[in-house]
């Protein structure tokens, strides 16, 4: 039998702890539309800048990416990204692991608002990287307008590394036969641009993005009730971002408000189970104890019939 070097014991260990719970997704999917959950993390990801006395630094199986989904169509290959976020590379790297390592391949990046976690990854397609040519980035009004009028992405838009895409609330995207995107306004913070949800319609499912929100209370002052949401819909990826509002002593939980997960099951707990199983939480952030699987709060969570969304988890939306 032939001899494995300690050395390269030592590169697949790495390897799989690297990779952890992302390399775990399905092979290459038979579906007519495929979605894959790239990321799960807020935007900062975990562990945190600054945040030392996180496991994840020493243990490569806990860190998250910051939360994004992928769309594949079976028939045409075609790929689409939902939030472009500061691990796009790697992100687009496991995606094409997935899918049998065909090489990369991306005809779209559809941009819920200008939080650092989920346009900073345009940087990529850039002249100092990629330099991508025409790659299509479909935003709101205002996000397009402040990618136009900021450096460095006007710089991509003048360069052409970028296409921007007209977005209008309520208005589909046709995506090929088989996909539509439509977006939706959410209250958010809007400090430069608006905030967008997206539900995904495939040949046989519908699917929510949903991933900041402020508040339930406020969506329904604009007229929309997450219950209705779920109940046209068949899959949702909600946001997850805090467990419980204790989870940041010594900051204002008021100058980053979301609907905490236990709120957000207290509100739904009415709901038959098949409805409260449609509901994925993400966008976890690095104080969430529900990134890991074991916790109490992942058990509540189950428990209480929702799941969390974790990286690599492949849905088929035939």
């Amino acid at each position: 039998m032939a001899q494995i070097s300690l050395g390269k014991i030592l590169k697949i260990l790495f390897f799989m702890a690297v990779w952890g719970s992302a390399a775990q997704a399905a092979a290459p999917s038979r579906c007519t539309v495929a979605l894959y959950v790239l990321g799960t993390a807020q935007d900062a990801g975990k562990p945190q800048i600054g945040v030392d006395s996180d496991p994840a630094w020493h243990d490569p199986a806990q860190a998250r990416l910051a939360t994004a989904i992928a769309l594949v169509d079976g028939r045409s290959g075609a790929r689409y990204l939902l939030d472009a976020t500061p691990g796009i590379k790697t992100q687009l790297y496991r995606l094409d692991h997935w899918l049998g390592g065909t090489g990369y391949r991306l005809d779209g990046v559809f941009l819920t608002h200008a939080h650092i976690g989920h346009y900073l990854g345009l940087a990529q397609f850039g002249r100092e990287a990629m330099g991508a040519r025409d790659l299509p980035v479909y935003a709101m009004p205002k996000m397009a307008a402040f990618l136009q009028a900021n450096g460095p992405w006007s710089q991509l838009v003048r360069l052409r590394n970028i296409a921007l895409q007209p977005l209008q609330a309520g208005r589909a995207v046709q995506l090929g036969k088989a996909l539509r995107v439509t977006p939706f306004l959410v209250p958010h913070r809007d400090e430069f641009s608006e905030t967008a949800g997206f539900r995904i319609a495939g040949p046989g499912k519908s699917v929510i993005y949903l991933p900041d929100i402020d508040s339930w209370q406020q969506w329904d002052a604009m007229g929309t009730h997450i219950e209705d949401v779920i109940a046209a819909n068949d899959l949702l990826f909600l946001d997850g971002t805090f467990y419980s509002g204790d989870e940041l002593p010594g900051r204002d939980m008021s100058k980053i408000p979301h609907p905490s997960i236990t709120r957000t099951m207290a509100r739904l707990a009415a709901l038959p189970r098949a409805e409260r199983a449609k509901v994925h939480f993400i966008h976890l952030n690095h104080t969430n104890p529900a990134h890991d699987r074991h916790s109490a709060a992942s058990a509540a969570i189950r428990k209480a019939g929702f799941s969390v969304a974790r990286p690599g988890a492949q849905h088929c939306l035939d």
